[in-house]
């Protein structure tokens, strides 16, 4: 159980944190309310009372596909973490067939990252 204690208190001060910043934030940030804070975000759409599809209700609304790109890219560059995390916690367990593998990885990850740059996935233009 002693093991678990130092994870424990992290986790309850980022709890605190995360309750004590939302409190304080209401409290003593301003509260300006006005229609476009109010409506909901649709990636910088305004939204429609129903869905228009094309054929039924209307002309149709055409969504920008470049929210969906970037959302995977975040997910896709996002897992790298996941898999850096372990690796970290255990790089003296697993020697060098572990850097090599986690090496191996990041330049993966690395030659997919500058294929993204280099089509224009990370610009918003």
């Amino acid at each position: 159980m002693s093991v678990f204690v130092p994870i424990l208190v992290l986790g309850g001060i980022a709890a605190a944190f995360a309750v004590l910043s939302v409190a304080l934030a209401t409290v003593v940030g301003p509260s300006r309310h006005n229609r476009a804070k109010l409506d909901a975000y649709e990636c910088g759409i305004d939204p429609v009372p129903q869905a228009q599809v094309g054929g039924r209700g209307g002309a149709g609304l055409r969504i920008p596909i470049k929210f969906y790109l970037t959302a995977m890219l975040f997910i896709i560059f996002d897992i790298e973490i996941v898999f850096l995390y372990p690796w970290a916690v255990h790089f003296d367990a697993i020697g060098m067939f572990g850097f090599a593998a986690m090496a191996l990885f990041i330049f993966n990850v690395s030659v997919a990252y500058a294929y993204e740059w280099r089509r224009g996935g990370l610009s918003w233009a």
